[in-house]
């Protein structure tokens, strides 16, 4: 394999140069590095010249300080290939020690290279914004009746396991149940950073295969549950004009008792332009069961603005976490084989009880992600992308 090597070098105008090795070429990759760097030094002098505008100064220093890791890497991969070219220098030499120490010196930094290389290409990915953000997950019952209300609860019980394992908050915004333990619908909040990056890769349609506890002839059925995984969207992120929405106040249900509520604090908002109805009633006040209808209400509408983005830059190209629809079945538990397998990366687990109690979740996610790292890398060395226009 013939490898491709730029030296990059820095001129007295502080303009950066480059020139080649035999058979070299700018890669992709290596040409925006370049520009990046160029708008690294751009950023230094402007905090210089900023003067008493703080919140300016403020502004361009996080950009600089966002861009230092890559700047580092860019640095040593600049020097890892001075040295390279040094010791091929040395090749010609008619020196036998010296070749040696040369022959010695390349296989010590071509792995050097290659690792700097992924380093400085997972650096260049755009970062989603949403990913340090808390979650709210959505699980409803799907085809199955019963079972698939169960299943619906088994599912909420893997990603609290989960969640609690990485000391991550719960706290349920609504539900739905059967009385049989088992929820037609719950919604729920994870609070904890990074909660997006790991889990929105379980939005979609999970499907259980299993015997049901009120079947009483041992068949076995197949039952489904949809999840939806939505950023936690701020009042800031999305404005949503009252004029857009109809608020429905009611009398919260319960099982009665000391649980029934006297007063209407039920809230239903229902967002006239797109038909969404968004119901809370778990709270004692009506303010609070507002509020946090208006949290689902924003993080659905952003979810389908961003879907529409996606939609519009991949229209040839399908991620591995799918286009976000409801329908696409992504994973299988099958409980009678005591086996999960995750169709969108052809990966099986045969430990179905540590999978739901949420301890191989990651292995899952991390192949997850690590596709999806590879498919938006494909697009950041491949000229004519369009990734640095987010």
């Amino acid at each position: 394999m013939i490898k491709i090597y730029l030296v990059i070098k820095k001129t007295p105008c502080k303009c950066l140069k480059f020139r080649f090795l035999p058979h070299g070429i700018i890669p992709p990759m290596l040409d925006k590095l370049l520009a990046i760097e160029q708008h690294y030094e751009e950023l230094n002098q402007q905090l210089l010249e900023v003067g008493d505008d703080y919140q300016r100064a403020a502004e361009l220093n996080k950009e600089r300080i966002d861009l230092e890791p890559l700047i580092e890497k860019a640095r040593q991969y600049r020097q890892a290939l001075n040295r390279i070219e040094e010791a091929h220098t040395i090749l010609d030499s008619d020196d036998e020690d010296m070749r040696l120490l040369a022959e010695a010196e390349i296989l010590d930094l071509e792995p050097l290279i290659d690792r700097l290389e992924g380093e400085i290409k997972s650096l260049l990915l755009p970062k989603d914004p949403r990913d340090d953000r808390n979650v709210i997950m959505e699980i409803r019952a799907g085809a199955g009746g019963d079972e698939a209300a169960i299943f619906a609860a088994d599912l909420f019980r893997v990603y609290t396991h989960y969640a609690e394992a990485r000391r991550w908050a719960i706290d349920v915004l609504s539900s739905s149940d059967i009385g049989i333990g088992g929820y037609k619908e719950i919604i729920f909040m994870i609070k904890g950073r990074g909660a997006y990056s790991r889990l929105k890769y379980e939005s979609g349609v999970h499907r259980v295969q299993r015997v049901p506890v009120t079947e009483s002839s041992g068949r076995i059925h197949t039952s489904t549950a949809t999840v939806a995984v939505l950023a936690e969207v701020e009042e800031v992120d999305i404005d949503i004009p009252e004029a857009d929405i109809r608020v429905d106040v009611f009398r919260s249900s319960g099982a009665g008792g000391q649980n029934v509520q006297k007063n209407a604090t039920a809230i239903r908002i229902t967002h006239l332009p797109t038909g969404i109805v968004v119901a809370c009633q778990d709270e004692r006040s009506q303010l609070q069961n507002r509020m946090r209808a208006m949290s689902i209400l924003r993080a659905r509408l952003y979810e389908i603005e961003e879907e529409k983005r996606r939609s519009e830059r991949e229209e040839n190209r399908r991620s591995q976490v799918g286009t976000g629809e409801r329908s696409e079945k992504i994973r299988t538990y099958n409980f009678p084989q005591s086996r999960v397998t995750d169709h969108r990366i052809n990966r099986s687990t045969y430990n179905l009880a540590g999978f739901m109690n949420g301890s191989l979740l990651d292995e899952f996610i991390d192949e997850l992600a690590t596709r999806d790292e590879a498919d938006r890398l494909s697009a950041v060395v491949e000229p004519g992308t369009d990734e640095d226009d987010e």
